[in-house]
């Protein structure tokens, strides 16, 4: 059924006011957050923008630059049940996705009761997930996929919203095994973590040896923040920017449409790679305090999109080239 024209205005003006609300209630809990992690301002944005899109996020850093700290203050911000795995090499499938117990009530009769792991809950954090096994790495794919666990042909629904945010150390160090194509794919963006500036790690060092340390504080409630997913997937978008983002991701394959670049790339993003750009520049436009995206947020926003999803030929890192540095070739060519 049409809509008449006062119809779409009324419309157009309630998403309007909405997303005024909602950017308003972001970038709160966006100044939340940076009240407690301090010098990792495109970190805060980049997680931000993950959870506004429903998607899950692999921060790539080394120890001690408070991936675990940004999780936890998160999930206290948004108002989220958020609940912490530590990935170790023993860990087993059935420690994430729970277990059946065998009971026997008063009458003599013996049921199974499924016992609910930790994946249960809104906000998981994967603490160091590449320490762990492959197969158990795996456990987290159908759960962050199609949102429940199948145990014992039953099948177990996680709540609602459900995010993984996944901490990674570079697979250089020792006792790490590297994350396959598959279960990468499932990753909306990977955030690096570097190194704070001097001004941040002396704000660090004060703040936290101190007698008082800064406490994130609630801004959001979970249903808030469902709301805030649903708005993000009904901004507008223009034909310009989907071209852009059609243009990229098509040019970061193998193949003809990425010229002589595509000549050094081995695999490269799927279309999903396109979903999640196009999700990723709406949320930046609404913590920006912006109703459209522009072909910016899309630039902005595609090397963590796309380096995970993309890998070089041997010969093109024999000759010392980069995923970063291809991304950024084709970016130029886009922008």
């Amino acid at each position: 059924m049409a809509l008449a024209g006062n119809e779409v205005e009324k419309l157009d003006d309630m998403i309007v006011r909405q997303a005024e609300a909602t950017g308003a209630q972001v970038a709160a809990a966006k100044t939340a957050i940076g009240n407690v992690i301090f010098g990792q301002e495109k970190v805060v944005e980049q997680a931000l923008i993950t959870v506004l899109c429903g998607g899950h996020a692999l921060l790539v850093g080394l120890p001690g630059l408070a991936k675990t700290k940004l999780v936890e203050t998160m999930g206290i911000v948004l108002g989220l049940d958020a609940k912490r795995i530590q990935f170790t090499p023993d860990l087993m499938p059935s420690d994430i996705v729970g277990s059946e117990v065998l009971e026997e009530n008063a009458a003599g009769k013996r049921t199974f009761r499924f016992i609910p792991g930790p994946i249960f809950c809104q906000l998981l954090m994967a603490d160091e997930i590449n320490r762990a096994s492959p197969r158990t790495q795996s456990a987290l794919l159908q759960a962050m996929q199609e949102l429940h666990v199948t145990y014992a042909g039953t099948r177990h629904d996680v709540p609602r919203p459900f995010h993984v945010l996944a901490t990674q150390n570079p697979i250089e160090q020792e006792g790490t095994y590297p994350l396959p194509e598959a279960q990468l794919d499932r990753f909306l963006m990977q955030i690096d973590v570097f190194y704070p500036d001097v001004q941040a790690e002396r704000k660090i060092v004060f703040d936290t040896t101190g007698t008082e340390e800064s406490k994130p504080k609630p801004t959001m409630t979970s249903d808030e923040l469902i709301a805030a997913q649903r708005l993000v997937r009904r901004l507008p978008v223009g034909e310009s920017v989907v071209e852009a983002i059609l243009k990229l991701v098509r040019s970061a394959r193998p193949g003809p449409e990425g010229g002589d670049l595509g000549k050094l790339i081995s695999w490269g993003p799927s279309p999903r790679a396109s979903q999640a750009l196009m999700l990723v520049a709406r949320a930046r436009a609404l913590i920006d305090g912006r109703l459209s995206p522009s072909i910016d947020d899309v630039m902005e926003m595609a090397e963590p999109i796309l380096k995970h999803r993309m890998a070089l030929t041997f010969a093109a890192r024999a000759d010392g080239d980069t995923v970063e540095g291809v991304v950024g070739k084709l970016k130029s060519r886009v922008g």
